[in-house]
């Protein structure tokens, strides 16, 4: 192991330490797996971030009286309320966010609308839960409160899947919304590639499309997800959450570093960076963020790169100002 490699664990919690060490919601009693918070504090990052970075994939999770959780979900959050996310951004060098309304809370989007009115819409933006028979009406009031896209997932509990993206993007197409895709397994993007390719709406993949470290550039989802990429000029991928995908591990998830690079080489332009915080349903201790922030710096190294994915591509999917 590197120096550097010892440095990172030493300055991360036991990971012997079992959910039950932590001071449970109440939600946690018979209830979906708790799942474990953020490695507190951040540390600060090496690498500076440029000004104007947008996290472009976090959640908040507030009091529970205020916003209750889906009985139906995939896991137990602990409280990470926006006051907390808001400090990490002061120490990660973020200025802007991309909320996105976390499936323990259905296709209840109180608490992401309320976040975005807090931050203002110069700062925040959001991704909705929806269910299939939304009104239009509803669609305005969530768009004129910041929303920009709505997901889907075929691995967690709380949203829809993708059984329904022909009911949703013929819904979305009018406000210029698009859809974000989270599958389980990366091979279910070769599955539906036909079908995506045809969309009337943009796809934003979601944590590398899921392709694991372990299978590889070659992986016939990571294959689909590139030609996608370089077919459509409306399809974006997310560069986060490559600590869970990884098959090589802690400390530098060195096998998710060729798929990285494999998808900054062949669409700068159309990849957008997020922190995942407070990185929910994790079974184990997740990375401290200001090691995943200089991890994804290493990675890409090349400062017009770095800017395109954490500044300009954003702001453009997203419709900052």
């Amino acid at each position: 192991m590197t120096r550097e490699g010892d440095a990172r664990l030493s300055r991360s919690p036991s990971f012997l330490l079992p959910p039950s060490s932590f001071l449970l919601p109440p939600s946690a009693l018979n209830s979906p797996p708790l799942c474990y918070p953020p490695d507190r504090p951040p540390r600060k990052p090496e690498q500076r971030l440029p000004p104007g970075t947008v996290d472009s994939h976090c959640h908040v999770f507030e009091d529970e009286a205020k916003y209750p959780l889906a009985a139906e979900r995939s896991y137990t959050p602990h409280a990470c309320p926006l006051d907390e996310y808001l400090d990490l951004c002061k120490v990660l060098g973020i200025e802007r966010t991309v909320q996105v309304s976390a499936s323990v809370y259905g296709f209840d989007n109180s608490l992401t609308l309320d976040v975005i009115e807090k931050l203002g819409q110069k700062r925040a933006r959001g991704i909705a839960g929806l269910r299939p028979d939304v009104t239009t009406a509803e669609l305005k009031r969530l768009h004129h409160g910041g929303m920009r896209g709505m997901r889907l997932s075929t691995m967690m509990k709380g949203y829809g899947g993708t059984e329904a993206i022909d009911t949703y993007a013929a819904k979305l197409k009018p406000f210029g919304w698009h859809l974000q895709l989270h599958v389980h397994h990366g091979h279910e993007l070769a599955q539906l590639e036909g079908q995506l390719t045809q969309c009337p709406v943009g796809i934003v993949f979601d944590h590398f499309g899921r392709t694991r470290g372990g299978e590889g550039v070659a992986a016939p989802g990571f294959q689909a997800l590139m030609r996608m990429l370089k077919a459509r000029d409306d399809f974006w991928v997310k560069l986060s959450s490559w600590y869970r995908l990884s098959d090589s591990g802690a400390p530098d998830f060195a096998d998710m570093r060729p798929l990285a690079q494999a998808l900054v080489t062949a669409r700068p332009d159309r990849c957008v960076w997020g922190s995942n915080w407070p990185h929910p349903g994790s079974s184990v201790v997740p990375p401290n963020d200001g090691d995943l922030v200089d991890q994804f710096c290493d990675w890409v190294p090349d400062e017009r790169a770095r800017r395109m994915i954490l500044l300009e591509n954003p702001e453009r999917l997203y419709g900052f100002d």
